[in-house]
């Protein structure tokens, strides 16, 4: 999968379709990119690094900044991450934490008390927020560290069970040409219409980039191949000029 740097100022995290007045309902409760990725990192380093959870802001802002397990690559600073939990916080999916002696405030996610499910689903769902749509294979071969995962068939129960959550937390994405396996993706920064709307985007995007790719091999070779057929009439005639001499 391509990681690309986010920027906070210019990303776009839904796909601009039309809106039904269900669905403009339903916007109102979608996180932003920012929100997710400080919502999975509280939930991934609950299970990850249970020690040092709930987490302080230098901890937290750390978590979101990883280089590895995660996709896009952001670079967010202290208030774009404090600014993201209180937004959390006022949609119930965080809470602050006021510790007795503790210097600093420390924050952790409710996710698993907002949507009742156990650590299997949150590690499902953590690593989809974390890393964008992927297979059920991925997602078990990812999320070891959030919980243990015996076969892909038990990573496609607890997706079932998102998926049939209402309204459903994950989706599963159609096919794309050439795929064996289906790709899934969380819904809390859309819904399921613009998650199938973004990933029908990102393969005709992909079908174009490949094209256009072998387009321009295709042009080198020719290319290449033009070249050599001039050095070869070249040497023929040098050859021949060459040969008169002993005749």
């Amino acid at each position: 999968m391509n990681q690309e740097q986010f920027n906070p100022a210019t990303a776009t995290v839904i796909a601009d379709v039309p809106e039904s007045p269900s669905t403009a309902t339903d916007n109102a409760q979608l996180l932003d990119a920012v929100e997710v990725r400080v919502l999975a990192s509280l939930a991934e380093k609950e299970a990850a690094t249970p020690d040092n959870y709930p987490m302080s802001l230098n901890a937290l802002v750390n978590a979101c900044n990883q280089l590895t397990n995660r996709d896009p690559i952001m670079s967010l600073s202290e208030d774009d991450v404090v600014e993201a939990i209180d937004r959390l916080v006022q949609k119930k999916l965080a809470s602050v934490i006021h510790q007795a002696g503790a210097r600093v405030a420390k924050y952790e996610h409710r996710l698993r008390i907002k949507y009742l499910f156990d650590q299997d689903k949150l590690a499902v769902l953590a690593t989809l927020m974390l890393r964008g749509e992927q297979t059920a294979g991925e997602i078990r071969n990812r999320c070891g560290r959030l919980h243990e995962f015996s076969s892909v068939e038990q990573v496609e129960q607890s997706l079932n069970y998102l998926m049939d959550k209402y309204p459903p937390l994950v989706t599963r994405l159609a096919k794309a040409p050439g795929s064996k396996e289906a790709r899934y993706v969380h819904l809390l920064s859309c819904t399921e219409e613009q998650a199938q709307a973004n990933s029908a985007r990102s393969v005709t995007s992909l079908k174009s980039e490949i094209s256009g790719t072998q387009a321009e091999r295709i042009a080198t070779l020719e290319s290449e191949v033009l070249a050599l057929r001039q050095q070869v009439a070249l040497l023929s005639e040098q050859f021949g000029q060459f040969t008169k001499q002993f005749e």
